[in-house]
């Protein structure tokens, strides 16, 4: 199921290393950070985000909600940056299972 779970991460992170931040906010519903939250957590770090390598995937922390209808997780990302690599910046994203897909929703963006 983890691999399974690399989807919604690959569809999050081009649009926070991009920039987009209103399209991500889009993506997760605005649920927990908006653009402009998401924006400043980028910028207070001071740092150009990157796409992590493929590797980087096999660090994200995946936890099941338990007892929740619909499934859930909690998946903890490292993000990586051009100047550092992997920082201790971390992406923290819930995922609900869907019908045929995925729902996401951006609850943190953090230092370690």
């Amino acid at each position: 199921m983890k691999e399974k779970l690399t989807d919604p991460l690959r569809k999050v992170l081009p649009l926070l290393v991009g920039e987009k931040y209103a399209e991500l906010e889009l993506f997760t519903k605005g649920i927990r950070l908006s653009a402009k939250e998401i924006a400043r957590a980028v910028a207070n770090y001071g740092r150009k985000l990157v796409l992590p390598p493929e590797e980087g995937f096999q660090l994200m922390d995946v936890i099941e909600v338990k007892n929740a209808q619909p499934r859930r997780w909690s998946i903890a990302m490292p993000l990586w940056t051009q100047e550092e690599g992997r920082s201790d910046l971390t992406l923290e994203i819930t995922v609900i299972e869907q019908q045929n897909d995925f729902l996401v929703e951006l609850d943190d963006i953090h230092i370690l």
